[in-house]
């Protein structure tokens, strides 16, 4: 995939795309052909700080993790972006999510995991 500004992290998407946040600042999403489908700065008017780690979770949304702002934001396929972590982040970095809700972020300043739980829709 050509043209990306410093990749950092990468996520399947359902359907067999991928995102990728970049250093520059921005978050791509590439579809199974890797043609671009969008950037996440562009389609919701998000400003990113530095975003690191990306996930997708069941429900197609994808969460990104900010080291520079230290927070997790949801970005639904529609609707507003939802900030799911404001503090207790010192400098998140890789991040997974479980089918249950919860959502697995590596804090590289504190030499930790920090779970959280951010579905509370039945499976």
């Amino acid at each position: 995939v050509p043209s990306l500004q410093g990749p950092r992290y990468i996520s399947p998407v359902p359907g067999g795309g991928f995102v990728v946040s970049e250093e520059c600042g921005d978050v791509k999403v590439f579809m199974s052909s890797r043609k671009l489908l969008c950037s996440l700065s562009s389609k919701y008017g998000h400003q990113f700080g530095n975003p690191a780690g990306v996930c997708v979770d069941r429900h197609g949304s994808i969460l990104v993790a900010d080291e520079q702002r230290r927070t997790v934001h949801l970005f639904p396929e529609h609707g507003a972006p939802i900030c799911l972590v404001s503090t207790g982040l010192r400098r998140p970095a890789g991040m997974a999510c479980s089918s249950s809700g919860h959502l697995f972020v590596a804090d590289t300043v504190e030499n930790c995991v920090k779970v959280f739980k951010y579905c509370v829709r039945p499976p």
